[in-house]
């Protein structure tokens, strides 16, 4: 018989995190972007379901906060079955979810008075099993919490996402912290694609996968959620280490550099 190839070292590593792990023989359900340069960078080639994911927007701003609302509802929006939304201050904009392709009618809103309610509910709406995802925006995410929010996650195989909001900026420190979750994004809102004519086009992202568990971290230029939730490639940013050379001139070019991004 001929002797078979040799593994690649990356599928070697993968298949031994997942011993270490106790994942094997398990196959998790998965939620392709539909976008190979993004697909390619996750285990599996997609969005782990039954999974915690972490998203936050590129700045501390109203903005970058909504980007990565709508990021996360074209994600939600793919999923099958109700969508339970948890925040602590009515200010989530229905009609953003609804152009990322989340209509009112499939997401159950909840409003809780503090981070730790928040998380409470979260995993309740994980344990449940019967719904397709369930979305919470949070400041903080402890470890142990976390844990807990993956393993409820795991039980039911619903997909968690936790958007990191900071109401002071001395929060946004958190996010650096390790947690439990499986993938961890960061949103930047980019310049719009130029039209023909004059108007407003389709808006456009900067997609950071800062974390992916067995993964590859990346860095991608995409055009936003559409109607059905999914995503349009832009130009992809091969590091995510990379810096523009303009930045070399010295830090005073990075203003510049993002408006002609």
């Amino acid at each position: 018989m001929p002797a078979s190839e040799p593994r690649p070292a990356l599928e070697v590593l993968r298949a031994q995190i997942s011993r270490l792990e106790g994942r094997v023989g398990r196959r998790r359900a998965l939620l392709p972007f539909g976008l190979r340069e993004i697909d390619s960078r996750l285990p599996g080639g997609g969005l782990a379901l039954g999974a915690l994911h972490e998203v936050a927007g590129g700045g501390r701003d109203a903005l970058h906060a909504a980007a990565a609302a709508q990021f996360s509802a074209g994600i939600a929006a793919r999923t099958r079955g109700k969508v339970l939304w948890i925040v602590t201050h009515q200010d989530l904009f229905a009609p953003g979810l609804m152009q990322a392709g989340l209509p009112g009618r499939r997401v159950i809103y909840v409003q809780a008075r503090s981070d730790v309610d928040v998380l409470a509910c979260f995993e309740e709406g994980l344990r449940h099993g019967g719904l397709g995802a369930v979305v919470a925006e949070v400041a903080r995410l402890p470890m142990t919490a976390s844990r807990r929010l993956q393993l409820a996650a795991e039980m039911s195989g619903t997909l968690g996402m936790a958007i990191r909001r900071w109401r002071r900026p001395a929060g946004a420190a958190d996010f650096g912290q390790p947690t439990a979750s499986v993938t961890r994004w960061r949103v930047s809102v980019l310049p719009s694609t130029a039209l023909p004519v004059p108007g407003v086009g389709r808006a456009r992202w900067r997609l950071e996968l800062i974390r992916a568990r067995a993964g590859e971290a990346a860095v991608f230029d995409v055009e936003a959620c559409d109607g059905e939730g999914r995503l349009a490639q832009g130009r992809l940013v091969a590091d995510r280490f990379a810096v523009p050379a303009v930045l070399a001139d010295g830090p005073g070019q990075e203003a510049a550099w993002r408006a002609r991004a």
